[in-house]
């Protein structure tokens, strides 16, 4: 839901919609979701795609290990602004665990019921790169899809920095048997799913078609740093405001045409034109209500910039 402040119109002349951008323009500002294969580690996949790209910068959010699969997000140069906000999303696994003896399935699915869904306390395991002290984190469903002997497939859905190999261990020695994992795959981070993930290979494809002349693969596979950050709620300002906002200066309400409900003051904000380019991300200095009922005042602090200056002028 939004609260309107005011009607606005944007000024056709300057600035343009995300899906509107060139190919060269998607690469800088585009996140993209790769299918980790086993082997690498999350950092050598992402030099890869840098290289790709033939890009100065690129990060990954939510780091894979070596063995595990799935899906990885990628931001590609001025994209990789936004990884405070795809950090900490939450996650969704597909594994198989080893009971090291076979134990009776409705026992298996009660203590998963009783001990190891909502809050659990995680000691992190030996070879993390966390400080190894107990910590809280969330589970949000555990199911188990299929058993066969001492093989069970699960599927997990877990707050961001949840050890699934730990949980798995914890989870035998609860169950006085024993228990490691033989397998996992990252089927979700996020809003992004498996079947937006792209394995390298047709990825490298899809930038070799386009030196071709043939574009259409690699913009399937780009999505604009707006699709990405979806989950952030935004800030629609005037054109009026852009110049001022790309220098560093914070949003004042005066300049904001519409406020997405539920902003809570100290949350992170995106800042949109009203042509749906992020513009920044901000800390929001007040609520939606604030930001909609006063007439003056700071509404978010401008913290990390993406757009360029000058795409809007500066208005006197």
């Amino acid at each position: 839901m939004w609260l309107i402040k005011c009607e606005e119109e944007t000024d056709p002349n300057y600035g343009k919609n995300p899906r509107n951008r060139s190919i060269e323009e998607h690469i800088q500002n585009s996140i993209l979701i790769v299918d980790k294969h086993s082997g690498p580690t999350s950092h050598q996949i992402t030099q890869w795609v840098r290289q790709i790209f033939n890009v100065k910068r690129a990060g990954h959010a939510g780091t894979l290990d070596p063995k595990v699969t799935g899906v990885l997000p990628v931001a590609l140069e001025n994209a990789t602004k936004a990884m405070p906000v795809l950090m900490g999303l939450d996650k969704e696994y597909v594994g198989v665990m080893h009971l090291h003896k076979e134990i009776n399935e409705d026992i298996l699915r009660k203590t998963i019921a009783e001990k190891f869904l909502g809050k659990v306390i995680q000691l992190p395991p030996i070879k993390s790169a966390v400080a190894r002290r107990p910590r809280e984190r969330k589970i949000y469903y555990f199911d188990i899809l299929e058993i066969d002997g001492k093989d069970v497939l699960f599927k997990i859905g877990c707050e961001a920095g949840t050890y699934v190999r730990k949980i798995v261990h914890d989870l035998g020695i609860t169950l006085r048997v024993g228990a490691h994992m033989t397998e996992l795959r990252r089927t979700k981070v996020g809003n992004f799913a498996e079947d937006q993930a792209w394995p390298l290979i047709k990825i490298k494809d899809a930038y070799e078609f386009w030196k071709e002349g043939d574009e259409s693969l690699l913009r399937k596979i780009l999505i604009p740093v707006e699709e990405a950050i979806s989950h952030v709620k935004k800030v629609f300002v005037k054109d009026s405001a852009i110049y001022s906002i790309t220098c560093g200066a914070p949003v004042y309400v005066k300049g904001i045409t519409r406020i997405q409900e539920g902003i809570e003051k100290g949350e992170i904000v995106a800042i949109f034109s009203l042509k749906e380019e992020l513009i920044a991300l901000g800390i929001a200095k007040m609520n939606s209500k604030e930001m909609f009922e006063r007439k003056k005042g700071i509404a978010v602090r401008t913290d990390r910039v993406f757009m360029k200056k000058n795409v809007y002028p500066k208005l006197t």
